[in-house]
């Protein structure tokens, strides 16, 4: 599937949060969005990846930043990895993938060997309006929050 085009408006979303809540793209309209997918909460890359994003919260926060990570995990197991992880930005539940196909990040994957279906670790950074303003298709995990709050700080 392809990626969205930079410069159109981002796919609109509503995902439940990590609390039972829907949440929706516009309900950020007015701030920048970083729009994170991610493969599967509580594990090592994606724990690093989140502890990142979390320790910059009050560096992202005074960029007028909102952060939401995306995956296909349950409701329930992301509110289980923000509370042991001390998280304190959005989880969201694509259970189904349909928002990871509607940005692209829905894919073939490889790993040990076997191949199988999942999300590629995507960023995406959402304007103030709404449009997309930046996909980061090489996610280092343990330097993302800096990557972010780097292109952040050049462009916005």
């Amino acid at each position: 599937m392809a990626l969205p085009k930079i410069g159109n408006m981002a796919p609109a979303f509503s995902l439940e949060d990590q609390h039972g809540v829907k949440q929706s793209l516009s309900d950020y309209k007015g701030r920048i969005v970083v729009l994170y997918f991610y493969p599967k909460a509580m594990t090592p890359g994606c724990t690093i990846q989140a502890h990142g994003l979390r320790d910059s919260e009050k560096e992202l926060k005074n960029l007028g930043v909102e952060v939401l990570g995306v995956s296909i995990d349950s409701a329930k197991r992301l509110a289980k990895f923000a509370e042991r992880d001390g998280l304190n930005f959005t989880l969201l539940s694509d259970e189904d993938h349909a928002i990871a196909d509607k940005y692209g990040v829905w894919g073939l994957k490889k790993f040990m060997g076997k191949e199988y279906m999942g999300i590629n670790r995507m960023t995406f950074i959402v304007g103030a309006d709404g449009k997309l303003k930046h996909i980061m298709e090489k996610v280092k995990t343990k330097s993302h929050h800096e990557d972010v709050i780097k292109y952040i700080k050049e462009n916005f």
